[in-house]
């Protein structure tokens, strides 16, 4: 493998909304453990290719975060828990996100909680969904 080329093994992309204040700090705050090499954040709004490809799978990014891990989607609540899983508990915000979304009755609980706290927060900001 060349220099320029990813390890599909170990990397993680997350799919997210830029334009949503708390999916952009999310990522910033969001500590990875060493065992994810590589990680890539991907702006949905600036992916429209992507965007399409993941709506024809069934996955409406408006409606959660994509995580991508050894060529596997995780959508929604589904994304959270995997990275509550590859995330570091360290510090208050990764306690947190360890204790909300780590196993799935959990995560099925907080991520439509919070998912629909982000449509109103976007709306209340005059921001458009993804096209």
């Amino acid at each position: 493998m060349s220099e320029g080329e990813r390890d599909p093994a170990r990397s993680l992309s997350v799919i997210y909304d830029g334009q949503c204040p708390f999916c952009a700090n999310f990522m910033q705050l969001y500590r990875l453990r060493e065992n994810v090499g590589e990680l890539e954040l991907i702006d949905a709004r600036q992916a429209p290719a992507l965007v399409r490809e993941l709506r024809a799978m069934g996955m409406e990014i408006n409606g959660g975060m994509v995580v991508r891990w050894r060529g596997q989607y995780h959508f929604g609540a589904d994304g959270m828990q995997l990275l509550a899983t590859l995330g570091a508990d360290q510090g208050i915000f990764g306690r947190l996100n360890h204790v909300l979304f780590h196993k799935e009755s959990s995560a099925t609980i907080w991520y439509p909680l919070l998912s629909a706290g982000r449509r109103l927060t976007l709306r209340l900001l005059r921001r458009k969904p993804i096209a």
